[in-house]
């Protein structure tokens, strides 16, 4: 297997066991890296040969003991141009990229966010990127949620990404500071679909796509808690949904959190930093997946962006100076 800038060249043989099934689905066999969609287009675009023949059909049937070879271009995938967006680098090398996303920054371009995004960005910083779908994004962080993104650089480690993701395998938790007191960590197990009425919200839907989310208590405070919560699956809005779905949402959340609820006698410094934060106190913390070709299981770790780390003291200062409420 060979992959230059722009064109992917692949050979193998097909096995007696592949008597009767399908071509895409022998090809998606052979070349795991690749995604079956994928697979299905070169073959459609006649860029599958079998023993020298082209073969424009998935649904061909395999014989057994036939040579393949795929030579295809690599396409352009996006209409983005590149921008000289600096990005925060925490891991590189030839498969993938881990940024650490600061807030107002966002992922992917669309109505009203045309440019000036990490898609830009990316286009900017690796070469032929272009030639991998979204600009090699796997999963998105909301614009104003801080923190660990992976990127392919390669169409072979998106494959690789993209079903780790949807296996569960890749392990995603945040930090995030919410209003009220929670007494111990838990579950969240509610299902997740698009708002009723408000187009570009989500909300928990009877009928929604399964969400799963771990949670557990860091520090507890007065009127807030501190948490640390996993994804189990990665749904649109997923933990701010879920956090207000059972009534603590995150400071700061326009959409979901409500006007800024301040406790009872709050020090004047408490009420200035809540009624500033103006973006919901999540951060994606840590990171950690199997590497698409070493297989190495690895873990990155970003720290609070110093905006969360002064909420979080200033809450803390309040905490004490109500020494005589029970936490």
């Amino acid at each position: 297997m060979t992959q230059s800038e722009n064109t992917v060249n692949l050979e193998g043989s097909t096995s007696q066991e592949h008597f009767g099934q399908r071509l895409d689905q022998v090809l998606a066999d052979l070349f795991p890296e690749y995604s079956r969609s994928k697979l299905k287009s070169w073959i459609q675009d006649g860029n599958v040969r079998l023993d020298g023949e082209v073969i424009t059909a998935p649904r061909h049937k395999i014989l057994g003991d036939e040579f393949v070879q795929i030579s295809a271009k690599m396409e352009v995938q996006t209409t983005s141009q590149p921008q000289a967006i600096k990005l925060d680098i925490v891991y590189e090398d030839d498969d993938i990229l881990v940024i650490n996303k600061p807030a107002d920054l966002v992922v992917h371009p669309g109505a009203g966010n045309q440019d000036g995004t990490v898609l830009n960005a990316l286009l900017n910083h690796v070469p032929n990127i272009d030639k991998v779908p979204r600009a090699g994004i796997v999963h998105r962080l909301d614009k104003d949620t801080t923190g660990l993104m992976v990127v392919a650089k390669t169409l072979p480690a998106q494959t690789h990404l993209v079903d780790q993701l949807q296996n569960r395998v890749m392990s995603r938790e945040y930090e995030a500071l919410a209003i009220g007191t929670m007494v111990a960590g838990g579950i969240v197990e509610a299902a997740i679909g698009r708002h009723q009425t408000k187009r570009t919200h989500m909300a928990v839907r009877e009928f929604g796509k399964p969400a799963v989310t771990h949670y557990r208590v860091i520090e507890k405070f007065r009127a807030h808690t501190h948490l640390r919560l996993k994804l189990e699956t990665g749904r649109t809005h997923q933990i701010r949904v879920h956090m207000a779905h059972i009534k603590h949402p995150l400071v700061g959340d326009p959409a979901y959190g409500g006007r800024a609820r301040l406790p009872k006698g709050a020090t004047d410094e408490l009420v200035e930093m809540l009624r500033r934060f103006n973006r919901q106190a999540l951060h994606a913390a840590q990171l950690s997946l199997y590497h698409p070709t070493t297989g190495e299981w690895m873990t990155w770790q970003a720290p609070l962006p110093d905006d969360m780390v002064a909420l979080i003291n200033t809450v803390r200062e309040d905490t004490k100076a109500h020494p005589d409420e029970a936490i």
